[in-house]
């Protein structure tokens, strides 16, 4: 079993600390009330009472339990707290019997919210017969049709259980027992014919502990969800289109800053899920990735401070390799075992000139911070990704 631990847990003392300085302050105000204008105790009580309930140990976060379901080259996630059960995507047209008989072997009746998060079969196949057989609350879908038998057969489910879907906005929140989640995408973005970008992205949030979830969203919509200004910073990312190279940019994965990464695919698929690209970052920033073709279904247990899989880390670093086609792998070489990039081992970039240079380099610190970024990277990587090493520092 491995453990995450939340760096936002440090949090709560800090809160607790005003908490204690609060009541003194009420408690002078207190003794001195008889001289003091009768209006100020009220804004006192209220202040002390927002405090207190927050600090009531009945409202502490409950247990979250986060189900990666193994369903082969698809997506289908359970998501379990205070009772209250959330889909998100349930496989292919082939996998909705099986989605039903986890969700039963777990106790799960009802459904608060089935998340499809997008029109694409491996997400959405299996849906239709989760909205048949259990009593769905709230089916949330992208305002995005497709002309596929697939999304008609969602659509037909609904109209079966006189439903109609919910499309939710960026910003939105809901609730899940204690836990919440907030809609980062869609928007309003025409992505043409591309049904991957319209993916509905969440940020689920349990207490301090956080988990982004990006359905097959790929660089386009990433970076339009960084354009929200919502901060995505998490424990947890649920990998972008099953760890493909079209989704997972480098700047979006920073932006999360995960300490684990869950890949859902499938041994052997057809795609080389995972790529080399994405699997080589995870690597480099010292990410742990659990991944369904190696363990199956893998559970993520929350209770607010912590996070515990129930299954260690992967340590092939395996990528895959696309049938009849060039392995992605030929492309970008994954990294040998144990050969991480240190904290110090980063290279610094002027965006401007397309150089990159050792931290040590003079001409480094001479570079405008509108231009400079700091990397860590592979000096290859740096070179196919367009720029130069520096003739000074050479490094």
């Amino acid at each position: 079993m491995t453990k995450v631990t939340s760096l936002r847990a440090c949090a709560n003392m800090k809160q607790f600390k005003k908490l204690w300085i609060g009541l003194l302050a009420t408690a002078m105000c207190l003794v001195s009330a008889c001289s003091q204008n009768s209006n100020i105790v009220p804004e006192v009580k209220t202040e002390i009472i927002s405090a207190t309930v927050s600090y009531d140990p009945n409202s502490e976060s409950e247990t979250m339990q986060i189900h990666f379901i193994d369903v082969g080259q698809g997506d289908a996630t359970l998501v379990t707290c205070g009772g209250e059960h959330m889909l998100i995507d349930a496989g292919e047209n082939d996998k909705g019997t099986l989605v039903q008989n986890y969700l039963q072997k777990n106790g799960v009746e009802t459904l608060k919210y089935a998340i499809g998060t997008h029109p694409h079969s491996d997400h959405i196949g299996g849906l239709d017969v989760i909205i048949t057989k259990f009593d769905v609350e709230n089916v949330m879908i992208p305002k995005k049709e497709s002309d596929t038998r697939t999304y008609d057969d969602v659509i037909q489910a609904m109209k079966y259980k006189n439903m109609k879907p919910t499309y939710p906005n960026i910003g939105d929140t809901y609730s899940l027992g204690s836990a919440t989640f907030t809609i980062l995408s869609p928007g309003n973005n025409d992505y043409g014919s591309n049904l991957n970008n319209y993916s509905i992205a969440i940020l689920l949030e349990n207490g301090n502990t956080r988990f982004v979830f990006s359905g097959d969203a790929e660089t386009a919509a990433e970076y339009d969800i960084l354009n929200t200004g919502i901060d995505i910073t998490a424990d947890v990312y649920h990998a972008g289109h099953h760890g493909s190279k079209t989704s997972s940019d480098e700047t979006f994965v920073r932006a999360i800053n995960p300490s684990a990464v869950v890949i859902s695919c499938s041994e052997g698929n057809d795609y080389g899920h995972p790529h080399a690209g994405p699997m080589n970052l995870f690597r480099l920033m010292g990410i742990d990735v659990y991944r369904t073709d190696e363990d199956g279904t893998i559970i993520a247990t929350s209770n607010g401070k912590t996070i515990n899989f129930d299954v260690p880390a992967s340590s092939t670093w395996q990528v895959g390799e696309a049938s009849g086609t060039t392995s992605d792998s030929e492309n970008i070489e994954p990294l040998k075992e144990n050969e991480y990039l240190k904290e110090d081992d980063r290279y610094v970039l002027n965006t401007n000139t397309l150089k990159f240079h050792l931290s040590t380099c003079a001409s480094a610190n001479k570079i405008s911070e509108q231009n400079k970024e700091i990397r860590a990277a592979l000096k290859e990587d740096l070179i196919n990704q367009g720029y130069s090493p520096c003739g000074i520092c050479n490094p």
